[in-house]
């Protein structure tokens, strides 16, 4: 079963392939989800500065019956912080915040602050390899593990690989059927950076696609479970979100293989096409 797997990463560390997501529960409720998830089997979780709820998720993790080394932890920095000193401060707010004494794996947000996603076309290479660099003093100072990129294409990726010191060791995208950004996650899995899926489900859109449906009824499984399995099967980490038990321990079970025939036929599906249509 996927929920036992774990993936190594380019610094030799293994890292559960199925993890919670915990955008957009907020701080008051992330703490029992954190709980009920550890209690059906969940042990890693990613959250962000930008969700407002880390130092719930902290609490969840210190109030569970599972020691703290059998917890993986992921977190991000503010996407408005694009240097050095404020990524230092970041990370030590956020270690305050979880009253942890590590971070398993500190994330890069966003190469682009929120409120200029979509509107402007700087990178803001410089402030990444600020953000960067005050990272890579964190892992040598044991209160960060591992740290990567979330939402960067390869042109952010090189910037980071090509002037840092470390390698990133995750790049956190957008991955599910009908959204499968194969060129970005070859240049990745090139350079040995493992993706990581984020919206695995699709915000819920594709839930109920006649498509998705017709192959989840074949495999005798919910359009979730297909959904997971198929981005386990490119070979990512999944991050599904739920506050719901019941979704949480489903989203656990795939124990089940998509044929290699139907994984090329569901790559090929587009998200607002004929071909996938809610």
């Amino acid at each position: 079963m996927y929920s036992d797997k774990t993936l190594t990463l380019n610094n030799g560390i293994k890292i559960s392939q199925i993890q919670l997501g915990t955008w957009p529960i907020n701080n008051d409720d992330v703490k029992k989800v954190v709980r009920q998830a550890i209690s059906v089997g969940y042990r890693a979780f990613d959250t962000a500065r930008d969700y407002g709820n880390e130092s719930g998720v902290g609490k969840g993790i210190w109030n569970s019956d599972v020691e703290r080394s059998d917890i993986y932890l992921t977190t991000k920095l503010p996407t408005a912080v694009k240097d050095y000193e404020g990524t230092k401060k970041a990370i030590d707010e956020a270690l305050d915040r979880f009253s942890l004494e590590y971070i398993d794996m500190l994330l890069i947000h966003s190469p682009q602050p929120w409120i200029e996603v979509n509107r402007t076309n700087d990178r803001h290479f410089e402030g990444n390899l600020e953000n960067w660099r005050a990272m890579e003093e964190a892992v040598k100072a044991g209160k960060v593990r591992s740290i990567g990129v979330s939402n960067f294409l390869q042109e952010d990726v090189a910037n980071i690989v090509n002037n840092g010191t470390i390698k990133p060791a995750v790049n956190q995208i957008e991955v599910h059927i009908g959204h499968v950004p194969t060129d970005l996650m070859k240049y990745c899995e090139n350079l040995g950076i493992q993706i990581e899926a984020h919206s695995p489900l699709a915000h819920g859109r594709l839930l109920k696609d006649r498509k998705i449906n017709a192959y989840a009824k074949k495999y005798n499984v919910s359009p979730a479970q297909l959904m997971l399995a198929f981005d386990l099967q490119l070979g990512c980490i999944v991050l599904p979100k739920s506050d719901n038990v019941s979704e949480m321990k489903e989203n656990l079970d795939i124990d089940f293989e998509i044929s290699e025939e139907d994984m090329a036929d569901l790559i090929k599906l587009k998200e607002n096409t004929q071909a996938m249509s809610v």
